[in-house]
């Protein structure tokens, strides 16, 4: 578990009071943090997105050989912009978990399922 003096200063600005952090991962041009509410992209000098997560319309996670890997989040409202985030090969475990945690948050196990 990671420190708050771990967590980059402009995600922590981002942080509503009372909200948690979930997971974070780096990219090249941002960070992006999953808290217990929202889904944040925090560059140094903006936030670029900050939706609650059942704003979010898609997330696709793409990798290939030799290239950092494309994360695209794409929001349910045409106003908030859409991200394009480079993540680095250090960075896949990060945002694999970070997909996780949004994942279950939006697609709750159902008592019926198999998966946990």
């Amino acid at each position: 578990m990671e420190t708050i003096s771990e967590v980059e200063p402009h995600v922590l600005e981002a942080l509503e009071p009372g909200e948690q952090l979930r997971v974070r991962a780096r990219s090249r041009e941002a960070v992006l943090a999953v808290t217990d509410r929202r889904l944040v992209v925090a560059a140094p000098d903006r936030i670029a997105l900050a939706v609650p997560l059942e704003g979010l319309r898609r997330i696709q996670f793409d990798i290939e050989r030799d290239r950092p890997a494309t994360l695209v989040i794409v929001p349910e409202q045409a106003h908030d912009e859409p991200q394009v985030l480079s993540i680095p090969r250090d960075q896949f475990a990060a945002a694999a978990e970070a997909l996780v945690v949004i994942g279950r948050m939006l697609a709750p196990a159902d008592k019926g399922s198999p998966i946990a």
